[in-house]
């Protein structure tokens, strides 16, 4: 049975960091595709950034220079170092983990609040 476990949100203020976990089980996250997307409250779900099973990594523009996705395949975990946050960063942050569509597998999320 797969598993995505995110971990590591809550309510920052603005300026302040967070950084999330996905500890995945079931798969090993070396032969995926890895991201971190995010919904706010009335938004669609949307891509923050990824990582290829090469090591690539892409983000949105309105992330970049502030956050970073980076994976522990020893680990089996995924992180997102969230800095310079701001209240148009809250959201709740979801885990995926895709292998070019053949199966795709996502965690329950974790909550991120950026307020003062």
């Amino acid at each position: 049975q797969v598993q995505l476990v995110e971990s590591g949100g809550g309510l920052v203020q603005p300026g302040g960091s967070l950084r999330l976990s996905c500890a995945a089980s079931g798969i090993s996250i070396s032969m995926y595709h890895m991201a971190w997307f995010r919904q706010a409250p009335g938004k669609e779900r949307e891509l923050v950034a990824s990582t290829s099973a090469f090591g690539s990594r892409n983000y949105v523009d309105p992330v970049k220079g502030r956050f970073i996705i980076s994976r522990d395949n020893a680990e089996n975990t995924l992180y997102l170092q969230m800095n310079s946050l701001k209240p148009e960063d809250t959201a709740v942050y979801y885990c995926n983990a895709d292998q070019a569509g053949a199966s795709s597998f996502w965690g329950q999320g974790t909550q991120v609040t950026v307020s003062s």
